[in-house]
């Protein structure tokens, strides 16, 4: 699956309603894109904590659809990682983060910035 509209559509399919229902948690759930073009940008948003605690703060527990069914948001944001990962399983935020290695500058602050990091430095530095 690529855009977030087709995953509404299949939503549409699996839970009745219409896309429109379904658009903005799917929107959520790829925004992270705009952090990232490739599939990294999945460790934000496509894993069980973000799915079974971030959705649900964000649209509440349940949404009613235009055809009167209520739903579990849960049940959506599950479907959108299952269709983006074949189906096969949905990771839980340590599945990603545990594949990530440990920089100084993340536990102490210490060591090299990332490069964002000194690009915000620089521009502050330019303001004040």
């Amino acid at each position: 699956m690529a855009k977030p509209w087709i995953h509404a559509e299949s939503s549409a399919k699996k839970f009745g309603g219409k896309p429109e229902d379904y658009i903005e948690i799917h929107n959520l759930m790829d925004s992270s894109k705009g952090t990232m073009a490739d599939s990294r940008h999945r460790t934000l948003t496509h894993n069980a904590w973000f799915v079974g605690t971030i959705l649900e703060l964000v649209f509440g527990v349940t949404l009613k659809n235009s055809d009167g069914m209520t739903i579990s948001v849960r049940d959506i944001g599950e479907q959108h990682v299952l269709e983006d990962f074949r189906g096969r399983f949905i990771p839980s935020a340590q599945d990603f983060l545990q594949e990530m290695e440990v920089k100084e500058w993340m536990v102490t602050g210490r060591g090299e910035p990332p490069p964002s990091a000194k690009r915000l430095l620089r521009k502050r530095k330019t303001v004040d």
